[in-house]
């Protein structure tokens, strides 16, 4: 190696590119029905990836254990954006949405949501927030 290309990579080596603030979201889930089970905590961050039944569209997911009809879990080193969170109170730890005829039979919440119906279907616009620092956020579990 020449005294130029040393030099050269020396030099470059030297300089970093600033990396994107990142943030953590700690989110709460609390009134569950029973101690069974865990709580999936799914985030999303993408417009048209929920609803997801199958949990095909997520950009992170965490399980947290339930003390005293509460959980939460924390996702951290987001960067700053759009994000939903997307919960399900999993009984059987299956990992997956237990329906009955059509209803599910787990509970299951989504930020910004206070009840889900025909009429307050899921999707991503309306359960989006921006994460502009760290934050923290209740998600309210629903039972059918």
């Amino acid at each position: 190696m020449t005294f130029t290309s040393l030099a050269a990579v020396l030099l470059l080596g030297s300089f970093t590119i600033p990396s994107e603030e990142t943030f953590s979201l700690n989110v709460e889930v609390n009134q569950l029905r029973n101690s069974t089970g865990v709580v999936q905590f799914v985030l999303y961050n993408e417009d048209g990836s929920i609803p997801d039944e199958d949990y095909e569209n997520y950009y992170r997911l965490l399980k947290g254990e339930i003390m005293n009809g509460s959980a939460q879990a924390t996702f951290e080193h987001l960067p700053p954006g759009r994000y939903a969170v997307n919960i399900l109170h999993d009984e059987n730890r299956n990992g997956k949405i237990d329906k009955g005829l059509i209803l599910p039979k787990e509970g299951i919440g989504f930020s910004n949501y206070r009840s889900i119906g025909l009429r307050n279907k899921p999707n991503f616009t309306k359960a989006s927030f921006e994460l502009k620092g760290n934050r923290a956020i209740e998600v309210m579990v629903i039972y059918m």
